[in-house]
């Protein structure tokens, strides 16, 4: 076999490899192959194996990029399958509130919150929008992530809801991360429809949906079913009318309090319901019925300051696929990192590390229909990988270099230079 691309001299490759996704027992299991090698060509793999297998069985084309991991581990690109970070403003000011005292329901009530973001997104010209947005992405892909999903929901009227999916749109096609385009308007009522919210949820089923699917500006149809936010009827109601225009489905759900956000994501049978920090044993067994995705976000739970994490432990004894992402947004997603999210759910909610590498990649790409492609390290996916500088758990160091390389398609994108070896 031919290849262009091809790492070498690791201490150990945890694929992630298999059918997705990994449920029960089986998330622990991340595929370690100690010292093995991991070739491409053309942005495809099309080896992972020892080093003795390549050297009898594959061979390097002229232009070939080797990458030496310095006996540090490979893992694959990490999947973020929660974002909001398309949006405009800056809520740091909030964050200090937060650190003071102030709730999340007191900080929304006097004006903050999403409805700060709201305003300063719809007022940003798409320039604006995009340059803020690439930064983010920049920081993400630093920190190894290779796919992420991304949510509209800071416009929450047609026009700039559409003005951000089309960001998003154009972002796609350019940077090294690949994005999954998600449409949220229904992430809040915005306040001109305050006191006529069954016009909003018109709005929502009868022009924004309708929309968006006319330009295939998104894959996913979200809402947040949340209490004051949209109710369990109206989440199923807006979600079925995305379904209706081709698009797949996701939720927020029981994420600050027992909202029956889990109930609906069972009875449509969405990929993926997210938050799930109220989630109870009843919940957590329709999800598994349904083969539903719990996508958790310990990242907001630890800066929002909620005081409880989503219960990972128990909804994988009950059968439920994990997966992690970051929710990077302006109000309670600070950080890029999904090794940080790894290392919140390993110390807060209970996972061991090779759990929480699977549900940052192959389980994570799982919840975004891109398992087929991209969340694992074997034959026939994309050449998507994380190179460590040391053994693989060292990723939950927080704050410590530990990422010497990211290589996306085959392409070595990110090359932290404090690990090169000096001549």
């Amino acid at each position: 076999m031919l290849a262009d691309f091809l790492i070498r001299n690791t201490s150990d490759v945890l694929t992630c490899a298999g059918t997705a996704p990994f449920i029960g027992r089986r998330q622990a299991d991340a595929g370690s192959q100690p010292h093995a090698v991991v070739a491409s060509r053309e942005g495809t793999i099309v080896f992972v194996g020892s080093e003795s297998a390549w050297r009898r069985d594959g061979a390097l084309t002229k232009d070939a990029v080797v990458v030496d991991a310095g006996a540090g581990a490979v893992v694959p690109g990490f999947v973020d399958p929660h974002t909001h970070v398309v949006f405009a403003g800056d809520r740091r000011d909030e964050l200090r509130r937060r650190l003071g005292g102030a709730t999340y329901a007191q900080i929304a009530a006097d004006g903050g919150g999403i409805l700060s973001s709201v305003r300063a997104t719809r007022a940003a010209t798409d320039d604006q929008l995009a340059a803020d947005t690439r930064r983010r992405l920049d920081e993400m892909l630093r920190c190894g992530t290779t796919t992420c999903e991304v949510k509209s929901g800071y416009g929450l009227a047609t026009d700039a809801e559409l003005k951000t999916l089309r960001v998003v749109r154009a972002l796609a096609a350019d940077h090294d991360i690949d994005i999954a385009p998600t449409f949220m308007g229904a992430h809040e009522i915005p306040v001109e429809y305050r006191d006529r919210r069954r016009a909003y949820i018109d709005l929502l089923v009868g022009e924004m949906i309708p929309a968006v699917a006319r330009e295939h500006l998104a894959e996913w149809c979200d809402v947040f079913c949340e209490g004051g936010v949209f109710s369990p009827e109206e989440s199923r109601e807006i979600l079925e009318a995305g379904r209706r225009a081709g698009m797949q489905l996701r939720i927020h759900a029981d994420e600050l309090g027992p909202s029956g956000g889990s109930r609906v994501a069972a009875e449509l049978a969405v990929r993926s319901a997210d938050h799930l920090i109220f989630v109870d044993e009843a919940g957590a067994a329709g999800l598994a019925a349904a083969g539903v995705v719990a996508t958790l976000l310990p990242i907001a739970s630890f800066y929002l300051k909620l005081g409880r994490f989503a219960p990972a432990r128990m909804l994988m004894e009950r059968g439920v696929a994990v997966a992690l992402a970051t929710d990077v947004n302006p109000g309670g997603g600070f950080s890029p990192s999904m090794p940080f999210a790894m290392a919140l759910a390993c110390f807060s909610m209970g996972l061991t590390f090779e759990e929480a590498l699977v549900a940052a990649t192959v389980n994570a790409a799982y919840s975004l229909d891109r398992h087929h492609r991209v969340g694992s390290l074997e034959a026939g996916k994309q050449m998507d990988a994380v190179v460590v500088a040391g053994p693989a758990i060292d990723l939950i160091r927080v704050g410590a270099e530990t990422i010497r390389a990211v290589i996306k398609k085959g392409r070595l994108v990110v090359r932290q230079a404090h690990h090169e070896r000096s001549s």
